[in-house]
C-alpha cells in the first residue's frame, strides 16, 4: 500500500527535537527522510541521557532514548559539511529531493551555498523549512536557546505551575509543537507546489511563535480582556470543578465541564443541596466561588477510594481519571487497544527490537502500520550515494579516505 507521501523525499540536516521529530512524522507518513549528520559525532541527541539502548552485554549503545524518540523510520547518512565535496554532495542530493529541512543558526548555511536562495537556484521546487528558536527575522534571530527559554518567554511558564511557582511542562512542548507546526506548514506548501505554483519556498518556523500561538485561549483571554491569566495548579480550562482532588489513597483528576455534569458529580458525592446553591448555579458562579465549592468538594472526595470513586463517575457519566505515571499509561488496556506502543527491528539491542511510541492518527485508507527502528550513525551513506547519486565504490571509498563522509 502507497503511503500518503510515498513518492517524497526529504533531506533531513537538523538535530536535537524540534526538526527531525518533523522529519520523522513525515517518514512515518511514507515520505523517504535521509537524515544528515557529521561524521564521528552525529546528532547531539545521540548522547542525551540517561537512557540508551542496551547491547547483548547489557552495556549501553549510542543511541539514547531522546534519539531513538524522534528518529524512527529515516536513512542516516554522514558528510562534512564544512568542506567544499561535502556541500557539493548536499547540493546534489538537494537537487533531487522535494523537501530540506535544517536548525541551524540563522546564516550558518549560507556560508556553505546551502542556503534556501542558493538551493532554489538547483531545484526551484525545493520547499526548505527553517526551524529555529527565534525565526529568520527580528532583533532575537542570532540567538540560540532551548525550549525552557521558550516555554518562559512565550508565556506558557506563566500559565504553568502552582500560583507561587511557574513551572515549564515536563516533556519539551516548545520543540514538539513547533515540529508539528513545521509538518502542517510543509505538507501545506507541498499541496500549493503541486496545486498551484508548481515551484518551492522558504519556510520559517520559530520556537518562540509556535509557543505563543499554542496558547490559545489563554492568549486570547489576555487579548480581548488585557488582563494577564493567572496560575491555577491542576485546575483545567473548561467548566467548574476541573481540578485534581486527593481521595482517601490516591489523586484524581475530576472535569464537570457542564451543569448537567456538576449535578451528577453532586449525586454521586451525596450533596445534592450544592446543585440548587445559588453560588453554584453557572459553570461561571461556579468558577467565581471555587474558593468555597473546593470547600464543599474536597472533604467529600478525600473520604473515598480512588477506584470505587472513578467506577461511580463512570457510571455517572462524569469526566474524570487517575494521575498515571508513564507505566501505568502503557499498561492501559484502551492504550493497549490503540496501539499507541509499537516496535522496530533492531540489530544493535540485546533484544533485538525497540519499544517506540506510535504515530497517534488512525487512517481508514492509508495507516500507519510499519516502523524502522532510528538508523545507526552513517548506515545509510553508501546506499544512498549510489542509489542516488550514481557514485561506485571507488568514489565512495575516495570521499571515506578524506573524511568528506
Amino acid at each position: 500500500m502507497n503511503k500518503p507521501l510515498s513518492n517524497i523525499r526529504v533531506l533531513d540536516l537538523s538535530r536535537i527535537l524540534a526538526a527531525p521529530w518533523a522529519a520523522q512524522t513525515l517518514g512515518d507518513l511514507g515520505a523517504e527522510v535521509i537524515k544528515i549528520e557529521r561524521p564521528v559525532v552525529g546528532d547531539d541527541s545521540r548522547r542525551f541521557g540517561p537512557s540508551f539502548l542496551k547491547d547483548e552485554q547489557g552495556r549501553d549503545t549510542t543511541e539514547s532514548a531522546f534519539y531513538i524518540s524522534a528518529n524512527r523510520n529515516k536513512k542516516s547518512m554522514t558528510i562534512d559539511l564544512s568542506c567544499a565535496e561535502g556541500q557539493n554532495i548536499v547540493c546534489r542530493l538537494a537537487a533531487v529531493s522535494d523537501v530540506l529541512i535544517e536548525n541551524y543558526k540563522v546564516g550558518d548555511l549560507k556560508r556553505y551555498g546551502l542556503d534556501y536562495e542558493s538551493l532554489r537556484l538547483v531545484n526551484p521546487r525545493l520547499i526548505y523549512c527553517s526551524v529555529t528558536g527565534f525565526g529568520q527575522t527580528g532583533p532575537y534571530a542570532p540567538r540560540p536557546g532551548y525550549d525552557a527559554v521558550f516555554q518562559a518567554m512565550g508565556g506558557l511558564m506563566s500559565v504553568t505551575g502552582m500560583p507561587d511557582s511557574p513551572m515549564k511542562t515536563g516533556p519539551s512542548l516548545a520543540d514538539i509543537l513547533s515540529g508539528q507546526f513545521a509538518v502542517s506548514a510543509i505538507l501545506t506548501a507541498l499541496f500549493h507546489r503541486e496545486m498551484h505554483s508548481g515551484q518551492g519556498q522558504h519556510i520559517d518556523v520559530s520556537l518562540l511563535d509556535s509557543v505563543i500561538a499554542s496558547l490559545s485561549h489563554y492568549a486570547s483571554h489576555y487579548l480581548v480582556s488585557g488582563e494577564v491569566p493567572l496560575r491555577r495548579g491542576t485546575e483545567g480550562n473548561g467548566g467548574m470543578p476541573a481540578r485534581l482532588y486527593r481521595c482517601a489513597d490516591l489523586d484524581i483528576m475530576i472535569s464537570a465541564g457542564n451543569n448537567d455534569q456538576f449535578a451528577r458529580l453532586c449525586q454521586v458525592l451525596g450533596c445534592p443541596s450544592a446543585i440548587g446553591d445559588p453560588d453554584f448555579s453557572t459553570s461561571l458562579l461556579r468558577g467565581v466561588n471555587r474558593q468555597r465549592l473546593a470547600e464543599v468538594m474536597e472533604p467529600l472526595i478525600a473520604t473515598r477510594n480512588s477506584v470505587e470513586l472513578l467506577r461511580a463517575l463512570e457510571q455517572a457519566t462524569v469526566p474524570a481519571g487517575p494521575v498515571n505515571d508513564l507505566a501505568q499509561v502503557f499498561s492501559d488496556p484502551h492504550v493497549k487497544s490503540r496501539g499507541m506502543e509499537v516496535t522496530a527491528e533492531s540489530t544493535i539491542s540485546a533484544t533485538k527490537f525497540v519499544r517506540m511510541v506510535a504515530h497517534p492518527v488512525k487512517y481508514s485508507a492509508t495507516p500507519v502500520e510499519r516502523y524502522t527502528a532510528p538508523p545507526t550513525l552513517g548506515q545509510h551513506t553508501r546506499e544512498v550515494l549510489r542509489d542516488m547519486l550514481g557514485m561506485d565504490n571507488d568514489e565512495i571509498d575516495r570521499l571515506a579516505a578524506a573524511s568528506v563522509i
